[in-house]
């Protein structure tokens, strides 16, 4: 039975078994704690779901700024070919 993709999970099934496995050593190095995949899948879940619009939105202006930069920039290569 397939799982239905949730929208805010982005994530390849490579990228989504890295942060699983990243999560579970967290846990049992740090915390000295064994959790399951389980629980690290909903520990992800759970950050993916509430982090996840902030940072793809931080990353969009972020663009949007830079881009707005170049813009600026090419307006003034424009301006210095005139004669």
């Amino acid at each position: 039975m397939a799982t239905q993709k949730k929208p805010w999970d982005f994530l390849t099934q490579d990228e989504r078994k890295h942060a699983i496995d990243k999560i579970m050593t967290f846990f049992a190095e740090e915390r000295d704690e064994e959790i399951g995949v389980i629980a690290a899948e909903e520990i992800l879940d759970m950050c993916l779901e509430l982090l996840g619009p902030k940072v793809y939105n931080d990353g969009v202006l972020d663009a949007k700024d830079w881009f707005k930069k170049q813009l600026g920039n090419l307006e003034l290569d424009y301006d210095l070919l005139k004669k």
